[in-house]
């Protein structure tokens, strides 16, 4: 396992933390993921003012074609685009199940120019937790095609890294894999920070494939206070989540690699508490 870099902004979040700074890492608005919070989503005007009212003026949405009934009130996607231009807001990216990508693309394409989205996001290409390589260049092979028909309507095909993504083929990684199989003009990268419980580090990512990303989820892992092992616990359910700059994860170091990475974006993906506080971090963070 790769080893996690301990942070070097957490003395300057807490520094300045009271001053209402307007900067942003990178010079990028401040995102925010929707699905910790999905539960306050029904209310959609008084969610996007809650999310406007801490400084975050992009929404990274769950489609409610393949999410459902949770995400209902995201089904009028020019409603969606109203009620996002009347809080100063835009929604340019958004996660898309495999199976409605599958089944209804066209469906799911619609709705995303509706709303202005331009990315289309999987979280992952599934295929469980132990693939053999053929199963790896199956599942690319299928996403590739997906991604040439979003391609084809002016959308950008986009891939998350979860459990598929995590798993190890013949000694190397499913997400290296991926990044060899995937037609680099089709699928571009969202790195998500947490996996560096997994060992995945971003930066290490950003250099190593230069370009290939164009997005991050972001949260902060304490590295150091790993909860007891027990039969079943992933290394994610073993290290807390935390705020931004109160953990292990160096942001100076991932936004300046995330330059080479090809970031255009970020979202904070955490809870209502976590997300208030690592939107914070976010304006004190000069990069």
């Amino acid at each position: 396992m790769e080893k996690a870099v301990i942070s070097s902004g957490a003395a300057g979040f807490l520094a300045a933390s009271a001053s209402n700074l307007s900067a942003a890492p990178l010079g990028l608005p401040i995102g925010s993921q929707v699905w910790p919070t999905r539960s306050m989503i029904k209310d959609f005007p008084a969610y996007v003012k809650m999310m406007a009212d801490i400084g975050v003026t992009r929404l990274e949405l769950c489609s409610p074609v393949g999410y459902g009934v949770e995400f209902s009130s995201l089904a009028n996607g020019k409603e969606v685009a109203r009620i996002l231009a009347d809080h100063g807001m835009k929604s340019e990216s958004s996660h898309f199940t495999m199976e409605e990508l599958r089944k209804t693309q066209q469906k799911s394409i619609d709705w995303a120019k509706e709303v202005g989205i331009t990315q289309i996001i999987t979280a992952t290409l599934g295929g469980g937790n132990n693939p053999t390589l053929d199963q790896v260049k199956k599942a690319a092979d299928e996403y590739n095609k997906i991604a040439a028909v979003s391609a084809a309507a002016g959308l950008q095909q986009g891939l998350h890294n979860e459990g598929f993504e995590l798993s190890m083929v013949d000694g190397k990684r499913t997400y290296d894999l991926l990044l060899e199989l995937l037609d680099p003009k089709l699928v571009r990268y969202q790195f998500q920070m947490s996996t560096i419980t997994a060992g995945f580090v971003a930066a290490e990512y950003f250099t190593k494939y230069a370009g290939r990303f164009y997005s991050m989820h972001l949260q902060d892992i304490n590295m150091k206070a790993p909860a007891p092992a027990t039969e079943g616990t992933s290394p994610r359910q073993r290290y807390p989540q935390v705020a931004m700059g109160r953990g292990s994860i160096d942001w100076v170091k991932t936004f300046t690699a995330a330059k080479i990475g090809g970031v255009k974006n970020y979202f904070v993906e955490q809870n209502w508490e976590l997300t208030q506080q690592s939107v914070a971090f976010l304006k004190t963070l000069n990069v």
